[in-house]
């Protein structure tokens, strides 16, 4: 299954691991690595995790207080954001078409 991210979830993966390097030396590299074990259960069960909409799931990560939003299309599994859980939660909405959801 291909992964892609869309661009302001992209932003938001590269600038969490960016603050967490700046909190403590490798820390962005170990929260990069929870992130990809995240991805690697949304692959294995795609429609384990909880729904947000009928085609959008949101899977937390172990370690860090993250959620990884996505889609799943065809073979391809879109991340739609790399989200803080604390942070305004429907802001991932305006990245799709309501169809989309």
């Amino acid at each position: 299954m291909e992964i892609v991210f869309l661009p302001p979830a992209k932003g938001e993966f590269t600038e969490a691991i960016t603050y967490y390097n700046g909190q403590s030396e490798g820390l962005g590299y170990e929260f990069a690595a929870e992130v990809k074990k995240t991805l690697e259960r949304i692959v294995q069960y795609p429609d384990a995790w909880f729904k947000l909409s009928n085609r959008t799931h949101r899977c937390r990560t172990n370690r860090f207080p993250y959620g990884v939003i996505y889609q799943i299309r065809e073979e391809t599994l879109l991340i739609i954001a790399v989200m803080h859980l604390s942070r305004e939660p429907k802001t991932w909405k305006l990245r799709l078409k309501k169809k989309e959801l």
